[in-house]
């Protein structure tokens, strides 16, 4: 089910500072940049001391994972090397209902990231549940290139009639629907 989540009141917990980390971490800023994050690893690369550095909702740990790092977690993502951590993360995560993504373990996912076209703010998800997200970042890169710049300007201007429709709520569906045929 494909959802786009308000992280900006929720903590998220990255285990592992390795490049896999690191790219949890881009996305994680890229698309919810008042998300506040904690990375948890004995090592963490400075890519990703980088971007901390430069963000003051990001903390970051050095130490090895243990169930403690939970307490506070909305949301985790598991990213180490080592398959024992990543699947004692996940059985952690499934007894304290805390959704976690396992990276590049699909049976211990709660959620699968998406690759993300934005424009202004039009998000389009992509996803391959997992089994390809080279394929889902090609694909995103086609979508970048074909939607103008300009759709902000659509947004906007649509938002403004939407604001302005009388009537209940499924007369305004309708309208609206009329004034985007022309988007066939």
């Amino acid at each position: 089910m494909p959802i786009f989540v308000k992280l900006h009141n929720r903590h998220v917990l990255i285990v592992g500072g390795g490049y896999v980390g690191l790219e949890k971490l881009q996305a994680l800023s890229a698309n919810s940049p008042e998300a506040t994050i904690t990375i948890v690893s004995p090592q963490i690369r400075a890519e990703i001391l980088d971007i901390a550095a430069t963000n003051k909702l990001i903390t970051l740990v050095y130490d090895s994972y243990h169930s403690d790092f939970l307490k506070t977690a909305d949301l985790v993502l598991a990213a180490t090397n080592f398959k024992e951590v990543n699947a004692q993360i996940y059985n952690d995560c499934q007894a304290n209902k805390i959704w976690v993504n396992v990276a590049d373990t699909p049976d211990y996912c709660d959620f699968y990231l998406s690759s993300v076209v934005r424009k202004g703010d039009l998000k389009i998800a992509i996803s391959t549940n997992g089994k390809s997200p080279t394929l889902a970042k090609r694909i995103r890169a086609l979508l970048e290139e074909i939607i103008p710049d300009s759709i902000q300007d659509t947004l906007d201007n649509l938002q403004a009639i939407r604001n302005k429709l009388k009537g209940d709520f499924e007369s305004k569906i309708k309208k609206l629907n009329e004034i985007t045929e022309i988007l066939k």
